[in-house]
């Protein structure tokens, strides 16, 4: 059992969007051997798209709007890649997402430098102490000075990095990188599709010159040696305390610096860990089995209207067909087909490991946040949902359909795609987003996967928050004065709809014993 979970690493890829995220995924899986051609993203001349985006709507604008799971053997270890969103509309996606993984890779547009989702999304890691590599790419364009980078990217992101390749110009001028980590030079060249070859080179000796000229070479020591005054020694402890980054220089799309990137990464990321329940922490080579959901996507296979669970292994071993205690319904389970994925292509699995994460299918009974044991009371911690901060109202836009929409959107908020709220003044429903674009997608999947239609009408909210008292009687005040802004969420809690910031002071400063949240966790 334990040999299993220590080959296994479980890590998502995270950027702000267009750093090359879902490249870099794909060359990965290149790697794996699990696919033949790397579908090229902006390209149409070449009419395959991304592997991991398979939604039709990521296909026509080029996006990733929900995170993907991906599993692929690499040596003795086994990968489990999950390429998460870049796009800020879909944060909530991601963080739910970085609860589930041991590790993160960051990529970082090489001209660009870090980017506000970035920060966003390392701010989440840190929370959690998760351990970071990063990779900056796009060192075939022109790009910023790699100390520069280096130091923009220990002040922006508070974490220490010490480079583990380093790259010989950029852009046009760029030759490759030294492999600081194997002691070894890669050479660069553009025009081929091929893996670039590697030369073992003493730095001290004219051996260096003759391969990229006197000039770079001498430039490339007086780096080198900079390097190893400024940097501190790498230590693989204090990367796995979350403490120290290792920076690697590359080119997704050119298929450059991907592999060292990946020989270093499976040799020294953390295996599963253990993870914190509100009862306890549950370590992954307890042989009971444990898992929590901590996605929900329907319509997978849009011929048949099932939803799918992403569940992950947390402790013990997961088999099929045997029965298991869903903790929040009480009730016993079996799993006939559990599945394993590459993107949209699933395979179904006998068994799972701590670590895995597994395909279960929902036909309604999961939520986001549920817990699997084998007969333990555990709930584990960490899958809020954020206050939203744009509102419409959702209305029927074809009365013959209104089954079709509202089994369409109990999926969708089942999804954790936006949250939906019903206005007790009116009764009429209300969906809240963190950014415009899930209006969008909410409408695309409604008319393509539910054949249902609705229309939007504006709202204008500043906030929603969700209110408690241990005051029945300042709370039943509370709710007669805002009666016109009071809604439930889909528990049947109370939401407090402010129209303004004012509002909403106003209201902390008169209501003394209320308390309002701003995550659906308290």
């Amino acid at each position: 059992m334990n040999q299993e979970i220590e080959r296994r690493r479980t890590f998502a890829i995270i950027a702000h969007p267009d750093a090359g995220k879902t490249s870099l995924t794909e060359k990965l899986l290149l790697f794996g051997g699990q696919i033949q051609v790397a579908g090229a993203v902006k390209s149409n001349k070449i009419k395959k798209t991304a592997t991991s985006d398979w939604m039709d709507i990521e296909k026509q604008r080029g996006i990733s709007v929900t995170t993907s799971v991906m599993e692929f053997d690499y040596h003795d270890y086994k990968i489990n890649i999950l390429d998460t969103p870049g796009h800020q509309d879909f944060a909530e996606d991601t963080f739910r997402t970085l609860t589930a993984v041991d590790s993160v890779i960051i990529v970082v547009d090489g001209a660009k430098g870090v980017e506000t989702q970035t920060r966003k999304l390392m701010e989440v890691c840190r929370m959690r102490n998760t351990p970071v590599i990063i990779f900056i790419n796009k060192m075939d364009r022109e790009a910023k000075d790699p100390f520069d980078l280096l130091d923009e990217m220990e002040e922006e992101l508070a974490i220490n990095v010490r480079p583990l390749t380093w790259p010989i110009e950029s852009g046009p001028r760029f030759k490759g990188v030294y492999n600081l980590y194997e002691k070894k030079l890669n050479l660069f060249q553009p025009s081929k599709q091929v893996v670039t070859e590697k030369v073992e080179v003493d730095i001290h000796t004219e051996d260096l010159d003759n391969h990229i000229g006197s000039p770079l070479a001498q430039k490339l020591r007086d780096e080198l040696e900079l390097i190893d005054g400024v940097y501190p020694e790498f230590d693989v402890q204090a990367y796995k305390r979350g403490e120290l980054a290792p920076v690697f220089f590359g080119s997704a799309l050119n298929n450059f610096g991907v592999q060292e990137l990946l020989d270093c990464f499976v040799e020294i990321a953390p295996s599963p860990q253990p993870v914190e329940a509100v009862e306890r922490e549950v370590t992954p080579d307890e042989p009971k089995f444990t898992g929590f959901v901590f996605k929900i996507t329907a319509n997978i296979d849009p011929n048949h209207r099932s939803c799918v669970a992403f569940c992950k292994v947390c402790s013990g071993k997961f088999t099929r067909n045997t029965p298991y205690l869903h903790v929040r319904h009480n009730k016993t389970m079996r799993f006939s087909s559990p599945t394993q994925f590459m993107a949209q292509r699933k395979t179904t699995v006998d068994e799972a490991w701590a670590g895995d994460i597994i395909g279960l299918p929902d036909n309604g009974v999961f939520k986001i946040g549920d817990t699997l044991t084998e007969g333990e009371n555990l709930h584990f911690k960490g899958l809020p949902s954020f206050s939203p901060e744009m509102f419409k109202y959702i209305e029927n836009a074809d009365p013959m359909k209104t089954k079709q929409l509202n089994k369409g959107i109990d999926q969708l908020m089942d999804e954790g795609v936006a949250q939906l709220f019903v206005n007790q003044f009116n009764g009429r429903k209300i969906i809240g987003t963190v950014g415009q674009l899930q209006f969008e997608v909410i409408q695309y999947r409604l008319e393509n996967e539910y054949n249902a239609k609705c229309r939007w009408e504006p709202l204008s909210l500043y906030k929603a928050c969700w209110i408690e008292s241990e005051d029945p009687e300042e709370l039943e005040a509370f709710k007669k004065r805002k009666f016109q802004y009071m809604a439930k969420d889909r528990d049947g809690r109370d939401v407090f709809l402010a129209d303004s910031g004012y509002v909403l002071q106003m209201a902390q400063i008169d209501f003394k014993n209320i308390k309002f949240h701003f995550t659906s966790e308290f």
